[in-house]
């Protein structure tokens, strides 16, 4: 970069969410260390209005994008889609997450502050168009999410899955530096555009093979962030350690942001080296789903369940990324917009029902949910639905959209097999469904008491959005089409 750059006024409008939440927090921060416990309230107010505010910027930038800071941050309909995919995601998160820390006795300041700096990270993921960039918003969203997967620190399982998932992510992320560092000693720079002109004018034809190691290296660190086999150990243990509201953020805008990164690099950087890497991906994608499939079959513990069942779903969106065309990049981009709502409102529901310490988290402790509590059993069951792929949801459509695009490359026995993964998915989301209704109410559903007003929010919200995404799903499929056809051209 000039020594003499001086970014424009249109650059810092284009990073406006970043700076926003980046203050928030950090007036979070200080507020939490000023006020008393009776105006607590006041902190999960801040961050929702910058959040709003936050959500207003993504949305406004998108009507004069371009790129920024000399070409590492690019702002378009791809880096738009994902940064309004994750800041919704982290309103409802803090919704959800207000009883919770009451019934925990856990409010404090830091929790916000650290969510927020985590979805700057993932916002920065989401728009990185410089590998740097990508390293940086890793470690900002990663670093806040190593902390709040331990933010109970008088409880070891929270110590535990704090410890895990960092100590793992730090290795991942060794991966992910070393295939940057290879990549630019064989082309000289870390711009993906960049990147991909030099790969397709073979000027470093003899050095193709390395090249394609460093995509692998790097995929090492996208898999981990995205729990993609075998990179996936660690996700069952920390979405089960961490705190109900943590689970249900770490599989929806995490997973989502290291998504958006993966498919800009492989879409953009390698895509002229393409059939070096869709064999790993294509393998990678089927382990992925009937790993994180079966084992969530033998699970009993619903937060291990669920935390399977979105190793599984990764693999249904690697299977788009298979694909390598830009019809798999918008089948990708709707079904983790499907998947976040589905995925952060059945968390919720599981927050309600868990209760002080997490002591009901048993599927069978759901038992008779439906005669205690018929509404917050049916909007259960409608993200039990989703996550299956029934139709009139939008996990239908994600499913859908995401298999065609895999036809329409020809990987007619990925699609097969994929298919045949969400058949056996049936079973272990059916039976919640089935405990809920046809079992009698036990004690763990009688004292259960009536959902607090942000919690019913974050619910009611993530419902009525799986239902949109699954009865008027063109809206949000053009936009992620239109998106992907620019990014890839």
């Amino acid at each position: 970069m000039p020594v003499n750059y001086m970014p424009s006024g249109a650059e810092y409008f284009r990073f406006l969410p970043e700076i926003i939440l980046t203050l928030v927090a950090t007036a979070v921060m200080m507020l939490a260390s000023v006020i008393g416990p009776r105006n607590r309230g006041l902190l999960p107010n801040l961050s929702l209005a910058g959040l709003f505010a936050a959500l207003w910027a993504a949305v406004a930038g998108y009507s004069n994008p371009g790129p920024a800071f000399h070409e590492m941050l690019l702002i378009d309909g791809f880096s738009t889609f994902f940064r309004v995919l994750v800041i919704v995601v982290g309103i409802l998160i803090v919704f959800a997450s207000g009883q919770y820390l009451r019934r925990e006795k856990a409010e404090a300041g830091e929790y916000y502050a650290l969510l927020l700096f985590s979805i700057v990270g993932q916002c920065i993921l989401a728009s990185a168009n410089e590998l740097m960039m990508v390293f940086i918003g890793i470690e900002i969203a990663s670093i806040a999410s190593y902390i709040l997967a331990g933010y109970l620190r008088d409880d070891k399982r929270n110590n535990e899955s704090a410890i895990k998932y960092f100590l793992l992510g730090s290795f991942a992320t060794a991966f992910l530096l070393y295939g940057v560092a290879w990549i630019y000693g064989l082309t000289g720079s870390t711009n993906l555009t960049e990147i991909r002109r030099i790969l397709n004018t073979r000027e470093i034809a003899p050095s193709l093979a390395l090249v394609g190691a460093s995509a692998a290296l790097m995929f090492v660190g996208f898999a981990f962030k995205v729990s993609a086999v075998p990179f996936q150990v660690w996700a069952p243990d920390v979405y089960q350690g961490a705190p109900v509201p943590v689970s249900a953020f770490l599989s929806a805008g995490p997973k989502a942001a290291a998504f958006a990164v993966f498919l800009r690099v492989y879409m953009t950087a390698f895509e002229p080296i393409s059939d070096r890497w869709s064999p790993i991906i294509w393998i990678s994608a089927l382990l992925t789903m009937i790993v994180g499939n079966f084992a969530a079959l033998r699970q009993n513990n619903i937060k291990r369940m669920l935390a399977y069942s979105s190793i599984a779903h990764a693999g249904y969106v690697m299977v788009a990324i298979t694909t390598h065309s830009s019809v798999g990049t918008a089948a990708a981009m709707f079904y983790l917009a499907a998947y976040a709502f589905m995925n952060v409102g059945a968390f919720a529901v599981v927050t309600h029902f868990a209760r002080q310490g997490e002591q009901y988290l048993q599927i069978d402790e759901m038992a008779g949910l439906a005669k205690r509590q018929p509404a917050t059993a049916a909007l259960l069951t409608v993200f039990l639905l989703s996550l299956i792929g029934v139709p009139l949801t939008g996990g239908f459509f994600g499913k859908f959209y995401v298999f065609k695009a895999a036809l329409d490359a020809h990987l007619i026995w990925l699609t097969v097999l994929g298919l045949l993964n969400s058949a056996v998915a049936a079973f272990y989301y059916l039976r919640v469904i089935v405990v809920m209704y046809m079992h009698e109410p036990g004690e763990s559903t009688e004292s259960l008491q009536p959902l607090g007003a942000g919690l019913k929010t974050a619910i009611w919200i993530s419902a009525v959005a799986t239902l949109i995404l699954g009865i008027f799903p063109a809206h949000v499929l053009n936009f992620a089409g239109k998106s992907a056809d620019l990014m890839m051209k």
